[in-house]
């Protein structure tokens, strides 16, 4: 890290320990929390660079929200419950998007970090600042429904908060194993924001309405498409971040940068059909944090507690250049052997899964469908 960059400052709070989407709901595991106590017991995270994330209030959640759903999102959390009218309405205690305790208490602190990242950002002004908010990414919330267990969208009131701001090129890059839809749908005619998203081909939303995320997909300009076919291996990432994502990043020349990070396209998710390692994930942090802009690093998706934990840890040592151990020491193997999943693959986890942050290489061919891909992203 050179002179000129602000040490990365990292965002969480206590909320996501504390609070779960119940049951058997995929998001029913501990994510956050896990990457925070990681980072802790390695020393990573002295208390100077951590910040307890704010909660947004309603007016600020207003600038991408309609008033009536941030209204009803208190109140279905002061209730716990909400009539059929509004459930249908918004699209929550419904379709994965359950009504549970910090029903709007949780996004909106997930949010209000994210909006914390953007003041931090703007505060460092050309110190190229780097801020990382684990809990953010959740870009599926549209502005009136909860959609994709997303209730409400923090990139997308990240991404005006910059623009409100008087930033004026912004790149959004995702990849996440599911489409960047809320993203995209919100800048699709501004041609401020340029949304490049990498995700599993037909695995989000399939909406009849919507051919959205195809490569033909370019929503009205502002938005560029690579649809992954299963089995996506690390050498099609490194090759796509070569051949496509950089010379994306080079020809917009953004004056800000927000990645989202979202663990599902790893091999050990169980809501994909991608195959990466985490190493491959970190490579793409690497190069946007050497590309020298100012950079907002989000979570997003991932279900299996072991591989987000591990890779959203990873993230944070990328973004700071600390080194990786080969093996864990004992209080983070302690932080992940105490970690439990109800899930088959949680019945006996692999051993590396504690005494480990690093996956092993998913090498692989570049298919001819993977180099088409990026031929296709970069036509005009």
């Amino acid at each position: 890290m050179d002179a000129a960059t602000a040490k990365p400052q990292f965002i969480g709070s206590e909320i996501y320990r504390t609070s779960t989407y119940g049951g058997r709901h995929p998001l029913a595991i501990p994510r956050v929390s896990t990457c925070i106590d990681l980072c802790r017991a390695l020393g990573w995270l002295p208390d100077e660079v951590y910040h307890d994330s704010p909660r947004a209030a309603p007016q600020a959640l207003e600038r991408f929200h309609a008033p009536d759903y941030v209204a009803a999102l208190q109140a279905a959390e002061a209730s716990q419950g909400a009539p059929d009218s509004l459930r249908k309405r918004h699209n929550f205690g419904r379709n994965g998007n359950p009504i549970f305790p910090e029903i709007f208490s949780r996004p909106a602190t997930a949010a209000g970090g994210t909006l914390l990242a953007t003041e931090l950002l703007l505060a460092a002004g050309a110190r190229r600042p780097i801020v990382y908010n684990p809990a953010g990414g959740t870009h599926h919330g549209q502005p009136d429904r909860a959609s994709g267990f997303c209730y409400l969208n923090d990139p997308a009131l990240g991404l005006l908060a910059l623009l409100d701001a008087g930033l004026e090129r912004l790149l959004y890059l995702d990849v996440d194993a599911h489409h960047a839809d809320g993203v995209q749908e919100a800048f699709a005619e501004d041609p401020r924001v340029l949304t490049v998203s990498l995700h599993e081909a037909g695995r989000w939303p399939m909406r009849p309405d919507l051919p959205s995320g195809t490569a033909a997909d370019r929503a009205g300009g502002g938005a560029r498409n690579l649809p992954l076919p299963p089995g996506f291996n690390d050498d099609e990432l490194d090759f796509l971040l070569e051949a496509a994502i950089l010379p994306l990043a080079d020809a917009f020349e953004p004056e800000a940068i927000m990645l989202q990070c979202g663990a599902d396209a790893l091999e050990d998710d169980p809501l994909s059909k991608l195959t990466l390692s985490n190493g491959a994930l970190w490579r793409v942090v690497a190069a946007m944090r050497d590309l020298g802009r100012p950079l907002i690093v989000l979570g997003g998706g991932g279900y299996n507690p072991w591989s987000v934990g591990r890779c959203w840890a990873g993230v944070w040592a990328t973004l700071n250049g600390f080194a990786l151990p080969d093996r864990l020491p004992a209080p983070a193997e302690a932080v992940l052997r105490g970690l439990s999943w109800r899930h088959r693959q949680g019945r006996q986890p692999p051993e590396h899964w504690f005494t480990s942050l690093v996956d092993r290489p998913r090498a692989g061919p570049i298919r001819a469908e993977v180099r088409a891909l990026a031929a296709a992203v970069l036509a005009p």
